[in-house]
């Protein structure tokens, strides 16, 4: 876990499995997935941090009614963030996550169903989900619900003594609907509930000390043990007379620790020939800091609750990426019905608002550069179908 908490390797995590994993194990209609089988090698490099490991999928059907999916992951975590290199040491390790899953059909209604187990060093997490999709006014109209529930342990290396946990419940609704022959629009509702512990043990505030020797010192990180969150979120697809498609998403957030943000992605994908598919896309997210964060506090123990987590900053970040897919139809003949090489990258960029790099020491606290910093998401998988 060290300096990672569990939103940004959620967010890490949602960038590396995009398109693949997370998209062929939720169905969007009331359809039972394809049987298929994929293979991933995924890497995410920025800030100081690499990420990087394999995935494998696959998914079988029972008859014409139950899809079964096992799903196998492991992130290999090492480096040296900015929050690692001003209160402790670089890391290495590593998480390994397990997923099994189940889709039931019955006439025009997909019921799923799920359970995650993922562990590391200090931090194991296990959650479990149920889902419903049923098709409406001639399968013009798409309506989903889903419901997750998570607990997480956390733990802290060198401290045998140091135990606490985390629950989270997730709510989730959305409406898909065929609005002519060329659009698709959907609409998604979501509600996370945590409650616990939910900050990073080895995360620390700074605040001012005219007696230390930068000017400063650092403490844990105080958190609130509860926190909800909403988000809601539009989206459109409109397919073009050319093989091709535009899409666009739009997502607004907000939180009981004062977090506003907005997010808005657009892309373009494009067919080529029989077997080429090319996308290209962007994404430009924005928020606000939460009410109880600072880079630097005036006084120890200055408030009840205190944070410096850069990912509770104000920042924006832009992402520019693209995706390249090479599909092959076999014969009707064949055990194989379709295979795909696919490649994707992502360039991000971030920059903090109020987030200052405790790097630089030969200026008075406070009055440090922003901290802003690139990344690179790379995924490359292999898909069969059955």
């Amino acid at each position: 876990m060290a300096a990672i908490n569990s939103a940004t390797r959620s967010v890490i995590c949602r960038l590396l499995l995009a398109g693949l994993l997370c998209g062929a194990m939720k169905a969007n209609a009331a359809v039972l997935p394809e049987e298929r089988a994929d293979a991933m090698y995924h890497r995410y490099e920025g800030g100081g941090v690499s990420i990087d490991g394999p995935s494998i999928l696959l998914r079988t059907n029972v008859g014409n009614s139950v899809s079964l999916f096992a799903n196998y992951y492991i992130d290999s975590i090492s480096g040296a963030s900015i929050d690692v290199e001003a209160t402790a040491s670089p890391y290495a390790e590593e998480r390994t996550e397990y997923s099994l899953g189940m889709d039931y059909l019955r006439n025009k209604t997909l019921m799923s169903v799920s359970v995650t187990s993922s562990s590391e060093n200090d931090f194991d997490a296990k959650t479990m989900h149920l889902g419903i999709t049923q098709d409406f006014f001639g399968d013009l109209t798409t309506l989903s619900m889903g419901y997750s529930y998570g607990q997480d342990d956390v733990r802290r290396t060198g401290d045998a003594g140091f135990a606490e946990q985390a629950t989270r419940h997730n709510f989730s609704v959305g409406l898909t609907q065929v609005v002519s022959k060329n659009l698709i629009v959907g609409l998604n509702l979501e509600n996370i509930s945590d409650q616990g512990y939910l900050n990073n043990p080895y995360r620390a505030v700074r605040f001012l000390d005219a007696n230390a020797a930068l000017g400063y010192r650092f403490e844990t990180e105080r958190y609130p043990r509860s926190r909800t969150s909403n988000a809601l979120a539009m989206n459109a697809n409109y397919y073009l007379p050319w093989r091709a498609s535009v899409f666009f998403e739009g997502r607004y957030f907000t939180d009981t620790w004062g977090i506003r943000a907005n997010t808005a992605r657009l892309g373009y994908v494009h067919t080529f020939g029989d077997h080429w598919l090319l996308e290209v896309r962007s994404r430009f997210y924005r928020q606000d800091q939460a009410d109880f964060y600072s880079d630097l506090f005036n006084r120890s123990a200055e408030f009840d609750f205190m944070a410096r987590d850069k990912e509770l900053a104000s920042y924006r970040n832009v992402s520019v990426g693209f995706s390249a897919s090479w599909l092959y139809q076999f014969g009707s003949d064949n055990w194989l019905s379709k295979a795909s090489l696919n490649l994707e990258y992502d360039r991000l960029k971030f920059d903090y608002d109020n987030f200052r790099d405790v790097r630089v020491t030969d200026v008075l606290p406070g009055q440090e550069p922003l901290y802003q910093f690139d990344a690179d998401v790379l995924r490359l998988y292999f898909s069969l179908w059955f």
